[in-house]
């Protein structure tokens, strides 16, 4: 249970540093679904989500209003699609649109594959569907798993990737190219992410299951105010303290959520999740550690810092802490970011860097309309060979804004945000690019 003055201190952080529930998020196992025809598939599915999620907006909202506590998005995550389409997958997208429109969800994930070593028939045909999808539909979100610590890196659908990417830009290019951001393409994806683009319910997770994530970037720069020229020592400490806080208001939401819902608790994932509102920045934390800007030398230790902290009083509050917990650091969704990069400070080579010690990775980076497929891909190959050597998550999604060059900018309103187009580095990577084939997992990968 809350104490009297934690429950003064969450008022606080709420009222003046943006603190929220970022996201209650239902996952739901549609194996079962799987029909004869991927027609009686969709209509499975539509069924199933209608049944399982109709009260879900409901009991946020009123938990919102009972606990005072912003509910910012409910969400549902699904099954990867490809473990039960067949040869028209878009039927089952489009089921997965008007469920998640009817039960009143922000957004759905799933619609994607776990392709790290090798790929089916069914992945490969959603894969090729997935330009036409994320240009149709409005909530549906999707994610491609291509490498592994365990697996190495298969670079065969790396390559696809980045057309894919290319050619959702070009079916979206009146909208910035906005059905890009939902997108992410994945090494060492987890199954229990409530966060999207990339959320989806993993085969090893229960039938349905309530996992909440948390986010407080400005309650963390508020608590770090109070200790500035102090040692790193107490920067750390504040940071794990501030953690905690939020971890134990997130369990109790998600606790509660579970019952009233009658399915299984799984995780909160405190996400230092920003937003485009100043205050709930991650790169103003940084500049509250003594950088002038985020990018400039120190950053990564920075950060580094910031994101085993926020992991160290995660677990302090609650045993269930999983998901990407740690600091995310997307340019569109994140003012300071976004200062950043006008200035100069911060690039793609730096954000890269930054990633290996953060969570997730590249992550809502609008680069120029011209970057050609394969350089994509090679973005999405180096993100996937730092996840693979330091066994950890990492991602990329990013937008190639048609028509847009560097210097220019998108917006794409709300939680994305807008953002200046990033230079990318243009020399040729296609005869690297068009090798396919899979890079090896490394030595580590022998652990049992």
């Amino acid at each position: 249970m809350l104490e009297a003055n934690e429950i003064l201190q969450t008022i606080h952080m709420i009222q003046d540093q943006h603190f929220d529930i970022r996201t209650i998020t239902m996952g739901i196992n549609l194996l079962d679904c799987r029909k004869n025809t991927d027609a009686e598939t969709a209509e499975c599915v539509y069924q199933k989500i209608v049944r399982m999620a109709g009260n879900l907006v409901k009991v946020g909202c009123d938990l919102e209003g009972e606990f005072g506590v912003p509910i910012v998005n409910k969400r549902l995550s699904v099954t990867p699609v490809s473990m039960i389409s067949g040869s028209d997958p878009v039927r089952i997208a489009l089921a997965l649109e008007k469920a998640a429109e009817d039960v009143g969800v922000n957004l759905v994930g799933g619609y994607g594959a776990l392709m790290h070593k090798g790929g089916t028939n069914a992945e490969n045909v959603l894969l090729e569907s997935m330009p036409e999808v994320f240009a149709s539909t409005q909530r549906l979100c999707g994610s491609v798993n291509v490498g592994s610590t365990r697996s190495g890196i298969n670079m065969d659908v790396v390559r696809k990737m980045g057309a894919i990417i290319k050619r959702t830009a070009e079916l979206t290019a009146d909208q910035d190219s906005f059905g890009c951001a939902k997108i992410v393409v994945f090494a060492n994806a987890v199954e229990d992410n409530p966060f999207m683009a990339g959320a989806f319910h993993g085969p090893g997770e229960p039938e349905c299951v309530i996992n909440v994530g948390v986010s407080g970037p400005g309650a963390v720069q508020r608590a770090l105010e109070a200790v500035r020229g102090q040692p790193f020592d107490v920067v750390a400490e504040t940071i794990k303290r501030t953690a905690f806080k939020i971890t134990r208001v997130g369990e109790l939401v998600a606790q509660e959520a579970a019952r009233r819902l009658n399915v299984p608790f799984g995780i909160v994932d405190l996400s230092l999740a920003p937003t485009p509102a100043r205050g709930d920045s991650v790169a103003y934390i940084l500049k509250e550690m003594g950088l002038e800007m985020a990018g400039a030398p120190g950053t990564t230790a920075a950060l580094a810092m910031l994101n085993d902290m926020v992991k160290k009083g995660g677990v302090m509050a609650s045993s269930h802490v999983g998901g990407l917990s740690g600091a995310f650091i997307p340019v569109s969704e994140d003012i300071g970011m976004i200062e950043a990069a006008q200035a100069g400070c911060l690039t793609i080579e730096k954000l890269e860097a930054m990633t290996c010690v953060c969570s997730v990775g590249l992550d809502m980076i609008a680069i120029p309309g011209d970057t050609s497929a394969n350089a994509i891909a090679g973005i999405i190959a180096d993100e996937a060979a730092i996840g693979m050597v330091n066994n950890k998550t990492t991602a990329v999604r990013v937008i190639p804004a048609v028509g847009k060059k560097a210097g220019d900018s998108v917006n794409f309103g709300g939680l994305f945000g807008f953002a200046p187009i990033m230079k990318v580095n243009t020399f040729c990577n296609d005869a690297f690019i068009e090798r396919g084939g899979r890079i090896p997992a490394p030595l580590q990968s022998l652990r049992n």
